[in-house]
């Protein structure tokens, strides 16, 4: 089973990709909660959730696109570690659209249950993109 959730998590990037959302009726279950403490429409369960999600972020950068860097799976979990490009040409969460370039690194931790995502865990750098946008400032060195 390990190959074929491996498989199934790595659809759910392939579809946000290819921006074939229908592609998340098939492996996301009904009941599927997302633990990511930065979607603002978590309260929204199952694909219809999950795809809410994605039109926000591909509003907010047309351009978007997902690199799967590795994957480990035991059991009924599956980690994929994967990196996030962009250009953010629309609003997003009420930002303007900045016109500037971002890379986000982020590890996502599934779950399945006959071969469809029943949870997940996200893990990514939202302060590195917000610095990136230039919304928040970068840190700076102390100097002695």
């Amino acid at each position: 089973m390990s190959e074929q959730n491996k498989a199934a998590a790595k659809r759910v990037f392939d579809a946000w990709n290819a921006r074939d959302l229908d592609v998340f009726d098939e492996v996301i279950a009904a009941d599927f909660i997302d633990h990511d403490p930065q979607n603002p429409f978590a309260d929204v369960h199952g694909p219809d959730g999950f795809k809410r999600l994605a039109r926000m972020y591909l509003a907010a950068f047309s351009d978007q696109r997902f690199l799967v860097n590795e994957q480990i799976a035991e059991g009924d979990f599956v980690t994929t570690r994967w990196t996030a490009t962009g250009t953010n040409d629309g609003e997003m969460m009420g930002m303007s659209a900045t016109g500037k370039p971002v890379v986000v690194q982020g590890i996502t931790i599934s779950r399945f249950q006959d071969g469809k995502a029943v949870e997940s865990w996200v893990c990514w750098d939202t302060l590195g993109m917000m610095q990136q946008l230039g919304v928040v400032p970068s840190a700076h060195s102390a100097t002695t």
